[in-house]
């Protein structure tokens, strides 16, 4: 799959139209890179994408955390991790 190159907009764009700004990043599904003065200082992506990046990097956060303690000779019962794991997914696909 080829990523979709991100729109880049001024924020006076924004300010004067926000609609239609909203409106073409949802079509395009690609991410808007909001400029200030020439500079980028900010990245608008739709709702759906906010989640399931917040979901993939709280698995990852998990599986970093684990893999830390597994050194340190911690850890966790397997029913636990994979229960934790279901509840993660689950909320991913909500």
């Amino acid at each position: 799959m080829i990523p979709k190159l991100p729109a880049v907009i001024p924020i006076s764009d924004l300010q004067r139209d926000a609609v239609s700004v909203l409106e073409r990043q949802r079509l395009s599904g690609a991410p808007t890179v909001i400029t200030e003065r020439g500079r980028e200082t900010a990245v608008l992506i739709d709702i759906e994408t906010f989640r399931r990046t917040e979901s993939e990097r709280e698995i990852l956060a998990a599986l970093a955390q684990g893999e830390q303690e597994v050194g340190e000779g911690l850890g966790y019962d397997l029913d636990e991790v994979m229960s934790e794991a279901d509840r993660l997914l689950a909320l991913k696909e909500t």
